[in-house]
């Protein structure tokens, strides 16, 4: 099963291959989607990653509160939209 994991306090300058990049660590990923202004193209500070369920799981465990390009993450499973 797929899991869409919430990634957090992104540097405004991380692009979607560096995300993928740093989660292929735990595993295959299925996607990465950085979120974007719609406005302005620049990137809001978060992403939405999806990977099978136990590497997503690893991958949280490993990497929250950890330093990417200067910042501490964030991530966590995400929530359905309301």
């Amino acid at each position: 099963m797929i899991k869409k994991m919430y990634v957090g306090n992104l540097a405004f300058q991380s692009t979607e291959d560096d995300i993928q990049e740093l989660f292929s660590q735990f595993g295959e990923v299925k996607s990465v989607n950085l979120i974007t202004d719609r406005e302005t193209g620049r990137s809001r500070g978060f992403a939405f990653v999806e990977m099978p369920e136990s590497e997503a799981d690893a991958a949280m465990q490993s990497l929250d509160g950890t330093s990417f390009e200067g910042r501490n993450l964030k991530v966590n499973e995400a929530r359905p939209r309301t």
